[in-house]
């Protein structure tokens, strides 16, 4: 996953949302072999993961129409030759579609959205010492920080300050203190990390695959909810 943002585009450093195209295939196949051709749910700009190329994959794997938010939307979809509805009820399971956790962290084959940041800087912190706004969170022993793109701003929730996790270098790090506006700061300990390191949130194939899961426990929102809301306030990177 970190060659998904190369260090040396300055760009990079935003978190992003990174989509998969083969993961999202794989899924939309799936869903329709479990209900038949059907009512794909693209509302909400596919919930977050990008309405016409996420469309255009629905199409090749066979489904009868996808439901869309308004009539612009159908009207696009319509010039690429793709059937859209806003009356049809969705009947295709999104949890296959997209790639989502269940109740029980349980993901069908590989999230086709991942939440991808990059590490900015690190320093160390003194035992007694404050992190972040109002310092909620006082390191309990002496230790390492790193500072993390993926703030409120971007659809990283408020409430998932001292309680969600990132990946780095395929270790799960405990977000510390409060989500700030575009950052988020890391307990690292003792683990070698640079800057520049790729910060996944959730999905990819590593141990936070199923991240929505503890986002949605946390948040009280459904992990659709939370896709659709980071993949549209961060920038959207299509992986083949």
């Amino acid at each position: 996953m970190t060659a998904l943002l190369p260090a040396s585009d300055s760009r990079s450093a935003m978190l992003r949302a990174v989509v998969s195209r083969s993961a999202l295939a794989e899924g939309a196949a799936r869903a329709v072999a479990a209900a038949g051709a059907g009512v794909a749910d693209l509302r909400r700009d596919a919930w977050g993961h990008g309405l016409l190329e996420t469309a255009r994959i629905a199409q090749r794997a066979g489904v009868d129409a996808v439901r869309v938010d308004g009539a612009d939307e159908v009207a696009l979809l319509a010039a690429e030759g793709i059937v859209a509805t806003c009356e049809r009820r969705p009947d295709l399971d999104p949890a296959l579609f997209y790639g989502l956790p269940d109740a029980s962290a349980t993901v069908a084959g590989e999230p086709a959205m991942s939440a991808v940041g990059r590490v900015l800087s690190t320093k160390d912190i003194a035992a007694g010492s404050g992190v972040s706004y109002g310092y909620i969170h006082r390191a309990p022993v002496d230790s390492r920080l790193a500072l993390v793109t993926g703030g409120y701003a971007q659809g990283v929730v408020r409430a998932l300050g001292s309680r969600a996790s990132v990946e780095i270098d395929g270790v799960v790090h405990p977000i510390v203190g409060r989500i700030a506006m575009d950052v988020c700061v890391v307990d690292i300990a003792d683990a070698e990390v640079i800057p520049g390191a790729a910060a996944i949130f959730f999905g990819g194939r590593g141990p936070l695959a199923a991240g929505l899961a503890e986002w949605a426990r946390i948040t009280g929102m459904t992990p659709g909810e939370l896709a659709a809301v980071l993949g549209q306030r961060t920038e959207r990177v299509w992986l083949d």
